[in-house]
């Protein structure tokens, strides 16, 4: 049997599979001796490979009424093995299509008090990826992340490492703004974080920065003091995530800014010499 025969009868095999049959039987069909003689006259010879049809197996009289069975009526070989369809493969979504798949979203009732979806803004192909805790009142206003005073110092931090905002991608856990800037709840999460994980996989960054023990707990399911851990590299997936305070946290306490500058060097050092060089793993989350 020839690779392209094979291959097609393969994929017919995969095919009857996810039709729920499991069992096939090789069945022969050899040309009448006249089609045989016209060929040989026609050929020179007769082809020593017969013609081969693949018919499901019987099917079993005890399967459950609810077990889909082909109809009495299929004929298998009325379908040539040459119009087998391709394989289906899963594209890559991209940020439009979870924005669009977003839409106007009422998944839960932050959507009832917001002005707009901050949905995210940056590189769609960055390798690093900061994940807030939610819109505050500036970022409701404008539709885009991080552009209140906490937003300029996390700009800021962004430069020291001699990056650009528009190098990097930057999101939030929830997309709408919870009132009075209180932390999400956790049907809100529940609802917004999908989301989130579906631009993690569509970005697909070398390094997760977690602004914040909201994005800490969502993104690794890390319940530990954001003090007790910030500054150590996380797994998570194929990618690595690193847990640092909230830049919200450290215009509360400026005396603690020397913290976000410590951990934006190990991300400047991350990016640059490569996942090797840092250690202290603390975990693995995939989404």
């Amino acid at each position: 049997m020839n690779e392209h025969l094979r291959r097609k009868i393969s994929e017919w095999i995969e095919f009857y599979r996810e039709l729920g049959i499991e069992e096939f039987y090789v069945r022969h069909r050899y040309p009448a001796p006249e089609a045989g003689l016209a060929s040989a006259a026609l050929d020179g010879k007769q082809s020593s490979e017969p013609a081969v049809n693949l018919v499901p197996a019987p099917t079993s009289p005890t399967l459950a009424p609810t077990t889909p069975v082909v109809s009495a009526g299929f004929q298998a070989q009325s379908l040539s093995l040459f119009e087998a369809p391709p394989p289906r493969r899963r594209e890559r979504e991209s940020l439009a299509d979870i924005r669009l798949d977003l839409g106007d979203c009422h998944r839960c009732g932050l959507a009832n008090g917001r002005n707009t979806i901050v949905f995210g803004e940056g590189n769609p192909h960055a390798e690093l990826v900061f994940v807030g805790e939610g819109p505050g009142a500036d970022e409701d206003a404008q539709g885009l992340p991080f552009v209140g005073r906490a937003g300029q110092l996390l700009n800021r931090m962004i430069h020291l490492i001699g990056m650009k905002r528009e190098d990097v991608y930057i999101c939030n856990v929830v997309k709408c703004r919870p009132p009075g800037n209180r932390t999400p709840f956790p049907d809100e999460i529940e609802a917004c974080s999908p989301f989130l994980f579906r631009q993690l996989e569509a970005i697909r960054p070398r390094l997760i920065c977690c602004l914040g023990a909201p994005a800490v707990r969502t993104v690794l399911g890390i319940k530990e003091g954001i003090t007790k851990i910030r500054g150590r590299l996380c797994d998570f997936g194929a990618a690595k995530a690193l847990p640092t305070v909230h830049p919200a946290y450290v215009l509360r306490n400026p005396r603690e800014e020397k913290l976000l500058r410590e951990d934006f060097e190990k991300i400047r050092d991350f990016l640059s010499a490569g996942a090797s060089t840092i250690a202290n793993p603390i975990g693995q989350r995939r989404p």
